[in-house]
């Protein structure tokens, strides 16, 4: 029997080229389980059925949306937790939770290998290995964006060699990340942000576009957690589809608080 690979997916560039390669490198039978975390975005069905059309065996979405936003983001937000006392946490809430739920899934399905998409020059990888290492170390890990350098460039003609059903190309090969909770700026490949297109200012009218007026919204902390929020109606309170739109249409952004790390210096 092949070993199983179980791949934390999230339908991009790179965990959707990560199911084509592992199988065609290592032989090994590719489980893909996509983590609903209330990003919004892509249909997660839409998710889950691209990760079988890319040649994985499985394909599951786990609702985990009310776990993190109950479980990770209040205590957050109740802790004020600030990164280098400058802005809050982002990709760090989100990991551990990601992770529990991929060890969850190895167990389940017969996985003896875990697997993501992060690169060598961040610091998710580490977020990812030191929480495969802490619950699961007997599960082997494998990072095939970071051991083998691949670039964007590299990924996409992989793509389109092997005919893998991606929603980037050369000419637009940008990426977002997505999730409930902060969002830090559009990360854009060196040199190419000067073409982006409208598709990845979505939450921005863009260069040309009109912004609108400042609005006030008011929020209500019960022990250091949100208890109420005024919102106009439409606005959803499970997730931030309706208060993200606002922000992106006011072209707000998170403000400064005092001196921190320099800009090379990302998030732990």
């Amino acid at each position: 029997m092949a070993d199983r690979v179980v791949l934390a997916y999230s339908g991009g560039l790179d965990t959707s080229v990560a199911i084509s390669w592992i199988g065609k490198e290592t032989g090994a039978e590719v489980v893909a389980v996509a983590i609903d975390l209330g990003q919004g975005g892509e249909d997660m069905e839409v998710v889950r059925q691209r990760a079988i059309d890319c040649g994985a065996v499985e394909s599951v979405v786990v609702d985990a949306r009310d776990e993190f936003a109950d479980e990770y983001c209040l205590p957050t937000i109740a802790a004020n937790a600030l990164y280098m006392d400058r802005y809050p946490l982002v990709s760090a809430i989100s990991r551990p939770l990601i992770v529990k739920h991929i060890v969850e899934a190895a167990r389940s399905h017969g996985g003896t290998i875990v697997s993501h998409g992060c690169t060598g020059k961040g610091n998710d990888q580490v977020r990812f290995e030191v929480g495969f290492g802490a619950l699961a170390p007997d599960l082997q890990v494998i990072a095939p964006v970071r051991d083998y350098a691949w670039t964007r460039e590299k990924a996409i003609a992989f793509a389109e060699e092997n005919n893998i059903p991606i929603n980037v190309s050369k000419k637009s090969p940008f990426s977002r990340p997505e999730r409930l909770g902060p969002r830090r700026r559009n990360r854009f490949p060196r040199g190419s942000v000067e073409r982006a297109d409208e598709g990845r200012l979505r939450l921005h009218p863009g260069p040309d576009g009109q912004l609108e007026r400042t609005r006030r919204a008011h929020h209500q902390l019960r022990q250091g957690s949100p208890g109420s929020h005024r919102r106009p109606p439409g606005v959803g309170s499970r997730s931030h589809p309706g208060t993200e739109q606002a922000g992106g249409r006011s072209g707000r952004r998170s403000p400064r608080r005092r001196r921190g790390p320099s800009r090379g210096h990302q998030e732990p």
